[in-house]
């Protein structure tokens, strides 16, 4: 799997985590409907693997499936026989050398220069800048100027306006949660999820 061209041709990944998982399965459906084709599910969701795997054997070739926040070996493990092509970790640890081990593109979560470099140097397909929301663009932009080649995703707080900031700024793609689904994982407005994700996509494929 080209993860790296996959997140450099769609330039927005949905993360979905909610409560609900027939509810987490929907929103999927209306993210892959509205042109949104890289998904992260939240391992913190509600039966989560049970989730990934509906998921992945519904949607098959029209999208493509990871697990997030993954932490250990286990949940490694697990994510990729439940269907997951990538993982993505909000940390460096466990989680991103055992997947790197199981042959799984890795987003490897960091903030700092030091573990942006370690993320890198790990292995990681492109390193996952969280939490942005606290840093914003600019922050992102001060860290290319010395990685140049690393590429970077920024996740965590990210709406719609700040899409457009931070493609602006470098980003290889922007991962979104919560100003993206909304409530919809939870078993909140579908029509909703909908609008946000045709707005979403115009402003990533812009």
């Amino acid at each position: 799997m080209d993860l790296s061209g996959l997140l450099a041709e769609y330039r927005l990944m949905a993360i979905i985590r909610g409560d609900d998982p027939s509810a987490c399965e929907r929103t999927a459906e209306v993210l892959v409907e509205s042109g949104v084709r890289l998904l992260e599910v939240s391992l913190t969701s509600a039966d989560a693997l049970d989730v990934l795997a509906r998921i992945a054997a519904r949607l098959g070739s029209g999208a493509h499936i990871g697990a997030g926040t993954v932490l250990t070996e286990r949940d490694a493990r697990d994510a990729r026989e439940a269907g997951a092509t990538f993982a993505v970790t909000p940390a460096l640890g466990e989680g991103v050398d055992a997947a790197l081990k199981l042959g799984m593109p890795v987003l490897a979560g960091a903030m700092t220069p030091t573990e942006v470099l370690a993320a890198h140097r790990a292995g990681a397909t492109a390193v996952k800048l969280f939490p942005a929301g606290e840093l914003g663009p600019g922050y992102l932009k001060a860290l290319r100027d010395p990685f140049p080649h690393v590429p970077m995703v920024p996740v965590g707080g990210v709406g719609l306006d700040d899409l457009r900031a931070y493609l602006a700024a470098g980003a290889l793609a922007v991962g979104v949660g919560s100003p993206l689904a909304g409530d919809a994982p939870n078993g909140g407005d579908l029509d909703g999820l909908r609008r946000r994700a045709a707005e979403f996509v115009a402003v990533a494929r812009g």
